[in-house]
């Protein structure tokens, strides 16, 4: 099947936040973060099915090399990517704000 790919407005915030973090730590290593993101964004949108339901409907990719995760669901045809977040926050706030998030219209 082949799935379109939607962010909500909140990610781009989730991914500015993390690019200040870690360019803040290292030259560079922001840029290094955003081009992780996005090659992994697109990787789900080619096999959303390997990712795990971590809460309700919402699946589960882990980045590598850096401690954040994309969350994300499948909408009919569209995988729609509702969070970036560092896999240090408490799973409970985590689902709050997931549940919180508005869905794409």
């Amino acid at each position: 099947m082949i799935y379109s790919l939607f962010f909500l407005p909140e990610v781009e915030e989730d991914a500015i936040a993390g690019y200040a973090w870690y360019e803040n730590k290292a030259k560079g290593l922001g840029e290094e973060f955003l081009r992780l993101f996005y090659a992994f964004a697109s990787e789900i949108k080619r096999h959303p099915l390997l990712y795990p339901k971590v809460y309700k409907h919402f699946r589960r990719r882990l980045l590598k090399r850096f401690p954040y995760a994309i969350y994300f669901k499948i909408e009919r045809h569209n995988i729609v990517i509702y969070g970036l977040f560092h896999c240090a926050r408490n799973p409970l706030s985590l689902e709050k704000e997931l549940a919180g998030r508005p869905k794409r219209t």
